[in-house]
């Protein structure tokens, strides 16, 4: 039998002067360089984004997030290199 080992870990992150937690899951059922992340807005609303990986580093590849998600974009690539380093 294959086994399937899922990444995910967590971190907070200050935004706007509050403690955002950003949950990030990575599935090894296959080989994409993609990440699912999901954290709250204010009012407690659930945002699921991908970031994937390229040339570059993790890059946000989900439209219309708010603007708070997207300036997290180099500590959400920072927290995957350190997750996948971890694994």
């Amino acid at each position: 039998m294959l086994a399937i080992k899922n990444m995910q870990f967590t971190h907070l992150y200050k935004v706007n002067g509050y403690l955002k937690e950003f949950n990030f899951r990575k599935s090894n059922s296959s080989n994409e360089g993609k990440v699912s992340v999901d954290t709250v807005d204010e009012r407690g609303n659930r945002i699921i984004f991908f970031l994937e990986k390229s040339d570059t580093g993790w890059k946000v590849i989900t439209l219309g997030l708010p603007a708070w998600v997207l300036e997290q974009e180099p500590h959400l690539h920072e927290a995957i290199v350190e997750g996948l380093a971890a694994k």
